[in-house]
């Protein structure tokens, strides 16, 4: 059996033209649909003195005051994929964090596993759950006003940042 892998250098909709080599005639066209490469899914949420909307890029912009250490906002997604997936985040913000967690299917965080900024990992067995969080890593928290990229892909290397395909999804706080 043949593999065919197609790779879009956008996200949307299109068609594929399929034709025979020995008769030219021949031919399909196959809509296809390319996601991008970015797993993560997010959109806006407020909690713990942030608040977090989605840019026309589907950055994400992030503004307020977390209210301490370690408080700020969480988007729990079904977990897309099986296998490697690195986490990078290609624009930053002074005192806050990005990481992924990982959940099996009660919602619990499997233990020992959460990936951050530059690792690659494998996705641990019985994940069920991704848990993307926003966390303030400052012990007096300050004022934040600013953009995040955070890209989540299969594999281990790190591409170009690109918009997630759910920018809608509501977030909220985390303590």
């Amino acid at each position: 059996m043949t593999t065919i892998t197609i790779t879009g250098k956008k996200p949307g909709k299109t068609d594929v033209t399929i034709s025979s080599t020995v008769n030219p005639a021949v031919k399909t066209d196959v809509p296809v649909t390319v996601l991008s490469r970015n797993l993560l899914s997010y959109g806006p949420a407020e909690g713990n003195g942030l608040t977090v909307t989605v840019n026309t890029d589907g950055s994400l912009h992030v503004t307020g005051t977390p209210t301490r250490q370690w408080a700020g906002l969480r988007w729990t997604f079904p977990c897309p994929v099986q296998g490697t997936v690195i986490l990078r985040t290609t624009t930053s913000i002074a005192g806050l964090s990005a990481s992924v967690k990982f959940l099996d299917a009660e919602g619990h965080q499997l233990e020992g596993q959460a990936l951050s900024g530059g690792n690659a990992v494998a996705i641990p067995a019985g994940t069920v759950s991704l848990r993307f969080e926003i966390l303030c890593t400052e012990t007096t928290p300050t004022a934040k006003d600013g953009d995040l990229r955070v890209q989540l892909e299969s594999g281990d290397t790190a591409h170009e940042w690109m918009r997630p395909d759910n920018t809608s999804l509501r977030g909220g706080g985390v303590n």
